[in-house]
């Protein structure tokens, strides 16, 4: 959840800035197409903080995006204390490599891929699935920021494959997406081929981070979380597995043909 006194804090700017501009709760909510009962819940807490309706606000207020930038702080603050290191490497890093055996990774998810993967959890509230999704999405602007990163991903080819006929849309939007990333110069995806049965990187998912001082973070993850890799030992040693997985999968053409393939076959 949001963290709670930068969340408070944002209630108390929204209140403030509603009022100095002499809009009631009802003028309001019609302005952000919201109820004024919404708008009230809003305010008093009663109803989580939403990042569209924050950005509406902006837009209605003229803030210059002053709630939905706290917001995104609120969030930060709100991560599990073993996700933030990872998030504050992610977001300063030079270049990013991430190796994901199951799933398409999450700086390469479409909205409704991420959902669907979320969800997953029947442990979570439809709440906290819509709030999981809001912090992914606001990570995957690093890739599209000024100062963006070089991002090399390496994905196995039956997770672009893996769906019944149920997700055919799903997958077809996911490909797409891919496909158009990957067109970008500093975002390079390459993919395991199936013929590809075994390899070190089967053991599970692992990220890289890169940064301006050269030095590269890892990260692990796993059922409950996950952990960040700092120290030189290990790190090095995912380095080297990075190197046995990036020269399983195919050049970054062949990859792109092959995305391109699956994607005929889902549509």
């Amino acid at each position: 959840m949001e963290s709670e006194p930068t969340a408070e804090l944002i209630r108390a700017q929204l209140r403030r800035l509603r009022l100095k501009a002499e809009l009631s709760q009802e003028e309001f909510g019609k302005l952000v197409h919201f109820s004024g009962s919404q708008v009230s819940a809003v305010e008093l807490g009663q109803r989580p903080l939403d990042r569209f309706f924050l950005k509406r606000a902006d837009d209605v207020l003229g803030t210059g995006g002053l709630l939905t930038s706290l917001l995104k702080l609120a969030e930060r603050d709100g991560q599990p204390s073993w996700f933030r290191p990872w998030l504050e490497a992610e977001r300063q890093a030079q270049q990013l490599r991430a190796y994901q055996p199951t799933l398409v990774p999450g700086l390469l998810q479409t909205e409704n891929y991420a959902r669907t993967i979320i969800r997953t959890d029947d442990m979570i509230s439809d709440d906290e699935v819509e709030r999981r999704l809001a912090v992914r999405l606001d990570r995957q602007s690093i890739l599209s920021s000024p100062d963006h990163p070089k991002y090399v991903a390496v994905i196995e080819e039956w997770v672009l494959r893996r769906a019944d006929e149920g997700f055919r849309g799903l997958m077809v939007e996911q490909l797409a997406h891919l496909i158009e990333c990957a067109e970008h110069p500093h975002i390079h995806v390459h993919i395991v081929p199936t013929q590809v049965t075994m390899h070190v990187g089967l053991v599970g998912p692992f990220a890289l981070a890169r940064g301006n001082d050269g030095g590269w973070v890892g990260h692990l993850e796993h059922q409950l979380g996950g952990v960040v890799v700092d120290n030189d030992e290990d790190v090095a040693i995912l380095l080297s597995r990075w190197e046995s997985v990036r020269s399983e999968a195919l050049p970054r053409q062949q990859s792109a043909e092959l995305m391109k393939e699956v994607l005929t076959a889902w549509s």
